[in-house]
């Protein structure tokens, strides 16, 4: 029994030390390397810091393993990552100073299954909380903030305004969750995630998600979602808006969603998205109007806040270190 005993706890420790039986994960960037960041610094009074959506898909690692993760320790690996924060600093950035981390977003492949969501989210998510946390500690020094993502970016802002501290949420000019859901039930348990009513309110939560017709829309993204504004017309009832002289934008009461007429082709993703989902369209086609809306946000906030910016920006600037206590 004794030789048994032993010759299992030989057969556990081999396969702890393998690795086999577990998933591979990539190597955890390091946020105090610069290289794990996408950044312009513009001396902008305010910051943009952005997630970005799913650029991975799974792959075969040197190790001959599949990884369901990016491999962001080594940003020459995320290609796909890097060109979309230059596209969103390029168009919506505006006079902000951008922030994007590479982070070990989980692949493409595994939302074909939300349990393996369920289970490989938490490396995504814990890199970018790590990456938010230090971009406060380290890089903001007082300044107030835009948070924003799409897609698997906008699954993780919600996530953090869930977990932000007053202190935190207090210099935050908006959160614009692109492209992903926010529920009634996160709603009424999270009191941080506060819908945005107008063009000019702070402190608040923008979300959308468009689509031909709402038997279109993707229950990954959309499903159950509570939280909707028209970003043409940045109203929340149903007027509709026209978009680049020739889309139609109305806000669908019942479905929160935005119902977008006057677009026929198909030269977008259907091979996960249904077609008439929109998806892939939430930046390129309102981005004009989101960096016009960030520009009127951020000046609202400082309007708001001028004695309190002008007071953080003094001590930040004569204190080495003051942004730590930023940390949450």
């Amino acid at each position: 029994m004794r030789a048994l005993r032993l010759s299992v706890i030989g057969i556990a420790a081999l396969l702890a030390a393998c690795g086999c039986g577990r998933e591979a994960v990539p190597a955890a960037p390091d946020y105090g390397d610069p290289a794990a960041w996408y950044s312009v610094r513009r001396g902008g009074a305010a910051d943009l810091f952005y997630i970005s959506s799913t650029e991975t898909f799974d792959h075969t690692g040197p190790d001959g393993r599949t990884y369901h993760h990016a491999e962001a320790a080594d940003s020459s690996a995320c290609p796909g990552m890097r060109m979309e924060m230059e596209g969103v600093n390029d168009r919506f950035g505006g006079s902000l100073n951008f922030y994007s981390p590479y982070y070990r977003q989980i692949s493409m492949d595994t939302y074909l299954d939300m349990k393996l969501v369920k289970r490989r989210f938490p490396v995504a998510m814990g890199d970018a909380r790590k990456a938010f946390r230090y971009y406060l500690a380290n890089i903001n020094d007082g300044r107030p903030f835009v948070l924003a993502g799409f897609s698997q970016g906008g699954q993780i802002v919600v996530e953090l305004l869930k977990e932000m501290p007053d202190s935190i949420a207090e210099r935050m000019v908006a959160a614009y969750v692109l492209g992903w859901k926010i529920t009634k039930e996160e709603l009424a348990k999270y009191p941080s995630i506060k819908p945005a009513q107008r063009s000019d309110d702070i402190g608040v939560t923008i979300c959308y998600n468009s689509v031909r017709r709402p038997e279109d829309a993707s229950e990954l993204v959309s499903g159950g979602n509570a939280v909707a504004i028209n970003p043409v017309n940045w109203r929340t009832d149903s007027t509709p808006a026209i978009m680049h002289d020739t889309l139609t934008v109305m806000l669908d009461q019942p479905t929160k969603l935005l119902l977008v007429s006057g677009y026929d082709r198909v030269d977008y993703d259907t091979s996960f998205f249904n077609e008439g989902c929109y998806h892939t369209f939430e930046i390129r086609w309102y981005s004009d109007y989101l960096l016009r809306n960030i520009e009127e946000r951020t000046d609202a906030w400082l309007e708001a806040h001028e004695d309190y910016w002008l007071r953080n920006r003094i001590v930040a600037a004569a204190t080495p270190g003051m942004a730590a206590q930023y940390a949450f």
